[in-house]
């Protein structure tokens, strides 16, 4: 629960007048199912549902307060004096946690990228509790509503905070940079996810830089360096510090990188020494990750050592690459979400891990790449057929992993209609000593699948 805000301080951030009475604020809400504490009720209005339509029942039901943006009937006098009226609700979380933010001085990352945001923000935390006590976004609690549910769970123990931020189009991360106010900004890649909306991977670009409007002169900006567009990246304003393994021109550099059953190995080369760390995660892709980590908590002030150090306090979250046996076969759940760089890095892994019996990749499609859509699938189907012995996948995309995996000479790439029948594919496919990979966008509900074949308790 956040800590109290006034009526009339509310009022201030969203930049209109008040003149009822000047109660405690300690929790908002945008559902009037929700409306613990001294609630404020914010209405939107959406699509499929508007909630001007409830907002007689929240002042009924407990809410203190309540955010519209046009005339709501059927109101007394005393609920109309409750009324916060502004030009458009959805922006109204956003400056309420503005102002909540201003309170509030501590450490805080803003974290942003096509893909690894999440991860990288786990590792970030991770690093830096090692010596501050240090709020993280939950989940992916990172747009306009996500954010500001994070920034209310400051309270004045809290010496650092990371921030992820989400996007759909330009503009977005503006808005939440400037709630946030990074002390350190880290970007871990400019993909092709959002292609369709944003039209180039320069335009990703563009939109992902926005983070950097909310930093002050001299701020680092940690970039991933083996990523093409942002290794070209020139800030003068900023201190840009650059991670990798490949690029030429790095501050921070992973060598020696070994995965292991459940973990990956690595040095990091920084400045004039080299630092072992350890993580327990897999592959290149995660060191890639622990590495922007690495670079915050140097930024941060903790000594290279302790950095290092602090990164095996990961914690593998949601449905990233948790490995677990079953009846003898090893499932990878990875169906967070997938793009092109994501689903490239995955199956670099699966190549990596040894192996009693087949390597079965189940797939389910890439979201939001646009024009780089096809391509995309094929590139991965070719990819797959490389790696796995055996390759099931479902979606609108689907046929086209299957068509790259036939082109680069994988023979068993099969098609299924539905979940439904994908699941029975799988469950008809596996057997003991077989490490099953499942990953596919967020939106394609792969995880019922692995759960309906893999359930939880043998």
């Amino acid at each position: 629960m956040m800590e109290q805000m006034s009526a009339f301080e509310i009022a201030k951030a969203l930049n209109v007048e008040y003149h009822g009475e000047d109660v405690a604020i300690d929790h908002i809400s945008t559902d009037s199912r929700d409306l613990s504490g001294n609630c404020l009720f914010v209405a939107l209005e959406g699509e499929r549902t508007d909630g001007h339509r409830y907002v007689a029942a929240a002042l009924r039901g407990g809410a203190r307060l309540a955010v519209v943006q046009k005339p709501v009937e059927g109101l007394t006098p005393e609920e109309e004096s409750r009324l916060l009226r502004v030009e458009n609700t959805f922006y109204a979380p956003l400056a309420i946690a503005a102002a909540y933010r201003s309170h509030y001085s501590l450490l805080t990352v803003g974290v942003t990228g096509s893909v690894g945001k999440t991860t990288t923000k786990d590792f970030i935390a991770a690093v830096l509790s090692a010596r501050y006590k240090t709020l993280k976004s939950q989940g992916n609690h990172n747009n306009e509503f996500g954010l500001p549910t994070t920034v209310f769970e400051l309270d004045p123990s809290y010496q650092a905070g990371v921030f992820e931020m989400g996007m759909d189009a330009r503009g977005d991360i503006s808005r939440l940079t400037a709630v946030v106010k990074p002390d350190i900004g880290v970007i871990t890649n400019v993909g092709v996810s959002h292609l369709e909306r944003l039209g180039s991977r320069e335009n990703i670009l563009a939109a992902k830089l926005e983070i950097t409007e909310g930093m002050a002169d001299g701020s680092p900006l940690i970039l991933c360096g083996d990523n093409d567009l942002l290794a070209t990246v020139e800030m003068p304003r900023l201190q840009v510090l650059r991670y990798g393994i490949d690029a030429s021109q790095l501050d921070a550099r992973a060598e020696e990188i070994v995965t292991a059953e459940g973990e990956t190995r690595f040095v990091i080369a920084w400045k004039d020494g080299r630092y072992p760390a350890r993580i327990p995660a897999m592959g290149r892709h995660n060191a890639m990750n622990a590495l922007a980590a690495f670079l915050v908590g140097v930024s941060a002030g903790m000594t290279p050592e302790e950095a290092a150090e602090a990164l095996s306090g990961y914690a593998i979250s949601g449905m990233r690459q948790r490995v677990r046996l079953w009846n003898g076969i090893k499932v990878v759940e990875d169906c967070y979400n997938a793009a092109p760089d994501s689903m490239n890095a995955a199956l670099d892994t699966l190549d990596g891990m040894e192996c009693e019996g087949r390597k079965i990749c189940v797939f389910a499609d890439m979201r939001e790449l646009g024009s780089a859509s096809e391509e995309s699938h094929r590139g991965i189907g070719r990819h797959a057929a490389r790696v796995a012995d055996k390759l099931l996948v479902y979606g609108p995309q689907s046929h086209l992993y299957v068509e790259g995996a036939n082109e680069a000479g994988l023979a068993d790439a099969q098609e299924y209609p539905d979940r439904p029948a994908l699941t029975e594919a799988v469950r008809a496919a596996v057997r003991p000593g077989d490490i099953v990979w499942f990953k596919g966008s967020l939106l394609m509900n792969l995880e019922e699948v692995l759960r309906a074949v893999f359930p939880d308790e043998e």
